[in-house]
């Protein structure tokens, strides 16, 4: 049976979005509450009823996780020479979660990125 599961995390980080133009609220500094969901699609196993433990989820994402949370993602993008984070928008972040993840998580289909309650980014290189 095929299923697609979600695993929640949230991370609180400061960034700018410095290809914004001049006076755009983005190009400042300012902080978000970061919510994002990695989503899982396989086949579930007849014996253990699961695709996947969520704690395995979490065991793989929580240290990239921990990178970002409480930091300023730009900072972190320069210290790394990682241009994604270096220009942190939702939809860099997104790819970058994917692209850090999908080797360490099998079946992985989606990152989302809430940036706040209203508005999100879905990173899904299979379409």
């Amino acid at each position: 049976m095929a299923v697609l599961i979600t695993k929640k995390f949230r991370f609180e980080s400061a960034h700018w979005l410095p290809g914004m133009p001049d006076g755009h609220k983005c190009r400042r500094l300012h902080g978000h509450s970061f919510e994002m969901e990695v989503n899982v699609l396989g086949e579930t196993n007849p014996e253990t009823g699961l695709l996947m433990d969520f704690g395995d989820i979490k065991k793989v994402v929580k240290p990239y996780v921990e990178m970002l949370d409480h930091y300023c993602i730009n900072e972190i993008g320069e210290e790394r020479d990682d241009d994604l984070l270096r220009n942190p928008s939702s939809e860099n972040l997104a790819q970058w979660f994917f692209e850090q993840l999908q080797d360490k998580l099998p079946g992985l289909f989606s990152i989302i990125i809430h940036e706040t309650c209203t508005s999100r980014c879905e990173y899904r290189p299979k379409f």
